[in-house]
């Protein structure tokens, strides 16, 4: 192990649900990001990261673990892996580092596990840390602190949060503290991990102001999009009120507000880096988010799609010492590479879980050679499969028996599926039995036939519109409405996701 002299702080900074086009590094010609351009600037850009579940929960278990979906069990927001599967900031805590992790970090069912930190400060939904923070400051009125939820949760909002205390701003000043008080004898790990700017789509005043939607340009809508679109698309869109009709206005307003928020997390990522000071030279720090957000693209919003625009990520890693200043990595990566990349530069003398997962300062200095990665959502009958190297990009849903095949060097946009065509028969087959055979290498066999996939039949959404869509009430709700006398509901409608019982109340 080397020693704590010689070892880096470790900073990850993230996201949820940022895509991997919302930089403006990255040729955004409207999203202002100063303080992430500069990160770019300064370390590798790893331009092709793609998550390991195009969904919160399971790709930021795959993150802590090393593993992906499939090793885990986590798969869904409904699932979690077990107390007794290690975790990155466990090992680090174990190598002598002071752990830390600060904001949403999405370990549901059990919000305030620790899970290998040695101290967090929670920002989920419901009685936290954030929330007794607001109540401390006389906002205990506001019920929906994240943004309004129902049918307002892919409607873009003003944040009642006043912006010196909405959760980015929490974020940071809690960072901030950190670093001003830990324990300079111990290297630190810190995880300063964002709700912003997932949904609900709100942003403080006046940075909600910083955008208008007539600025934005209108979401990619290829011709004949709609056969690229899979099962979760359509259940998606039925869930957040989004599948009765496509309102460009709405599209383009929602752009505008994502936007400020990304903006928002940029002005306060930047005080977090100002506050590391000298420590900087000697800090790794990574910017990244668990997946993206498909912003009325294909005509869809939210996630749980293996098209780029929600299954790809931005990866930024600036190394200590300004190593590898200004360069980018082409090839693929996954929010897997992570764990080892954190052990690694801590001195572990096993930083490796999976062999999915690379050191990415190896990957930046060209040592691991042509890569597939993969991804996942769901099981069985509604099981949505990717494998993606740096040519081809290869999908299977369950729920809709079908493949899809990309060609990312001639189609870089995804806008035709060359699955049926003759020319790419090789190319296909290749990366279906890639991503079959490693499930079977792995005992993961539920999903196949054989060497083929198994048939559970295609899914279909109820012909009720109103079958299926997300409800969701505030933490406290309840009670407040009972005051109303007269004006009061009978009685709210059950909390439901997807089509079925949601008593976790996640989305």
């Amino acid at each position: 192990m080397a020693s704590a002299e010689s070892r880096p702080n470790i900073l990850l900074l993230f996201t949820d649900q940022q895509r991997f086009d919302a930089l403006g590094a990255l040729g955004n010609p409207v999203l202002r990001t100063p303080n992430l351009d500069r990160l770019c600037s300064e370390g590798t850009v790893f331009t092709r990261c793609y998550t390991p579940s195009p969904v919160c929960v399971p790709a930021r278990a795959a993150l802590v673990s090393g593993l992906p979906p499939h090793r885990t069990g986590c798969w869904d927001n409904g699932t979690n892996i077990g107390e007794e599967i290690p975790s990155v900031m466990g090992k680090l805590t174990d190598l002598g580092y002071r752990t830390h992790g600060i904001g949403k970090m999405h370990f549901t069912p059990q919000r305030e596990r620790l899970w290998g930190f040695e101290s967090r400060e929670v920002s989920e939904r419901g009685d936290d840390d954030y929330r007794a923070f607001l109540d401390a400051n006389g906002y205990g009125h506001v019920l929906d602190v994240h943004g309004a939820l129902r049918e307002m949760y892919c409607v873009p909002q003003v944040s009642q949060m006043p912006a010196h205390l909405h959760e980015t701003a929490w974020v940071a000043d809690r960072s901030i503290d950190f670093l001003k008080d830990r324990d300079r004898e111990r290297p630190f790990f810190l995880w300063s991990s964002f709700f912003s700017p997932h949904p609900p789509f709100n942003a403080p005043t006046p940075w909600n102001l910083i955008y208008w939607a007539g600025q934005m340009p209108p979401p990619f809508r290829p011709e004949g999009y709609e056969d690229l679109l899979t099962f979760w698309n359509h259940r998606q869109q039925r869930a957040k009120y989004r599948d009765q009709g496509y309102d460009l206005w709405l599209m383009r307003t929602i752009k505008a507000i994502y936007y400020a928020s990304i903006s928002f997390v940029d002005f306060h990522i930047g005080r977090i880096l100002e506050a590391l000071g000298d420590d900087l030279a000697n800090t790794l720090v990574v910017f990244a988010s668990d997946h993206g957000e498909l912003l009325g693209d294909y005509g869809c919003v939210g996630k749980r799609s293996m098209l780029d625009a929600s299954a790809r990520v931005p990866l930024v890693v600036r190394w200590p010492d300004g190593q590898r200043a200004g360069t980018r990595h082409e090839g693929v990566t996954s929010l897997l590479d992570l764990h080892p990349t954190f052990l690694a530069a801590a001195g572990s003398e096993q930083p490796t879980v999976c062999e999915e997962g690379k050191d990415l300062a190896s990957v930046a200095d060209g040592g691991v050679g042509e890569r597939t990665v993969y991804s996942q959502l769901q099981t069985d009958g509604i099981g949505l499969h990717m494998a993606v190297n740096e040519r081809r990009k290869y999908v299977y849903s369950a729920a809709d028996e079908r493949e899809w095949l990309f060609d990312l060097e001639s189609d870089p946009k995804e806008t035709h599926d060359f699955a049926g065509n003759t020319a790419y028969t090789d190319d296909r087959a290749a990366l279906s039995t890639a991503l079959k055979e490693r499930y079977r290498n792995d005992h993961y066999s539920s999903c196949l036939d054989g060497a083929s996939w198994r048939r559970f039949g295609k899914r279909a959404l109820p012909d009720n519109p109103d079958d299926g869509v997300l409800v969701q009430h505030p933490k406290g709700v309840e009670k407040l409405l009972e005051e109303l006398g007269p004006y009061a509901p009978p009685a709210l409608p059950a909390t439901w996701w997807m089509g079925k019982p949601n008593p976790s109340n996640k989305a």
